[in-house]
């Protein structure tokens, strides 16, 4: 069973899986699909359920070879991780994955019709409380989790990960900035340069308080009840690590609200992460020592934003997107004195 079109995952093969007798399905494929396969199909059958999405691996054959990572970290998350944790992600209904991780299938709960967030908008302060109290569900229950280092397909991020990250970042940054020359803040590119040289030892640091990452917690990889309701699911657990907590938290933040409501909220935003971290039984962590995280976490706001516009396929969208990212994530890194937290 190979290849990234849906039409392997026929009635047939969805009765087998799901248990119940599927009569009929139709896929239509969800967004691009540039690293992988994501089709919303419409199911009829008993007991069955009225929609799934599915993803895939990419088509082409080279590409799965260079995306079996991702893709292992992925169907491992919903598969073995995901029961442990609090935070929402959708059900997942099947998991599948080949030995060498080129090949899988997700079956995943449609959450439709809740809406995708913006993360070129922004959102509003009460939108990410909702978001930071997910966050907590997924930090909080594997709390310097032991057991951790021991998912030996899932990385922990340590001291050999510096001079990689620097290699890599440093170019980078010369790419953005001469892509966005006319478009940046005179201040932003100094801040960038300078977030490129620290993030070795940045990204290092601090290794005695660790939990899951998620990696790209932001407004594009969450999914709001429809309505305006309560509540709030993350997808994409492709980066999913071993690390910082605070830096999903200071990435979301950083990079999902306007600076103006950044300034104005985080205190509060944070102090009612820390609360949820403490219901889920994490002791021994101070609000302050929360709050100095999270001023110490910025630069996870230039690291994801740079790396990924560097090395990903040019949209309109996507240039607008990352341009409103490195604006706000500079201006938190300076407003928090980040870098002079870097060891």
């Amino acid at each position: 069973m190979t290849g990234g079109e849906p039409t392997r995952l026929n009635a047939a093969w969805l009765s087998d899986v799901l248990g119940a007798a599927v009569t009929d399905v139709r896929w239509r494929p969800v967004g691009t699909g540039q690293m992988s396969g994501c089709f919303r199909g419409e199911l009829t059958g008993d007991g069955v359920p009225a929609r799934l999405v599915a993803k895939l691996p990419a088509a082409d054959q080279a590409t799965r070879e260079m995306l079996k990572g991702i893709y292992r970290t992925e169907v491992r998350f919903y598969l073995d991780v995901a029961p442990t944790v609090a935070v929402r992600t959708p059900a997942c209904r099947y998991g599948m994955l080949t030995e060498d991780a080129t090949d899988f299938v997700l079956l995943l709960e449609d959450l439709h019709p809740g809406a995708q967030g913006d993360q070129l908008a922004g959102c509003a302060a009460a939108e990410a409380l909702d978001c930071v109290v997910n966050l907590a569900g997924l930090h909080g229950p594997r709390w310097c989790d032991p057991a951790l280092p021991d998912l030996d397909w899932l990385h922990r991020t340590g001291p050999e990960d510096g001079d990689g990250v620097t290699g890599a970042l440093v170019p980078a940054t010369e790419i953005f900035i001469d892509r966005f020359a006319d478009r940046l803040a005179a201040e932003d590119k100094a801040t960038l340069r300078a977030v490129a040289l620290r993030a070795g030892p940045w990204i290092t640091a601090r290794p005695e308080r660790f939990s899951l990452v998620h990696g790209d917690y932001r407004l594009d990889n969450i999914i709001f009840a429809a309505g305006g309701g309560p509540g709030v699911a993350a997808v994409d657990w492709q980066t999913l690590t071993v690390g910082l907590p605070a830096r999903d938290l200071a990435y979301f933040l950083g990079t999902g609200l306007t600076v103006a409501d950044r300034r104005t909220h985080e205190r509060d935003l944070v102090a009612a992460y820390h609360g949820v971290l403490a219901g889920h039984g994490v002791t021994g962590y101070s609000l302050e020592e929360c709050w100095d995280d999270y001023a110490f976490a910025f630069l996870q706001g230039p690291l994801i934003t740079v790396l990924g516009c560097a090395y990903g396929t040019p949209t309109q969208r996507g240039d607008e997107m990352f341009l409103a990212m490195a604006a706000r994530s500079c201006a938190a890194i300076r407003d928090h004195g980040s870098l002079n937290k870097v060891p």
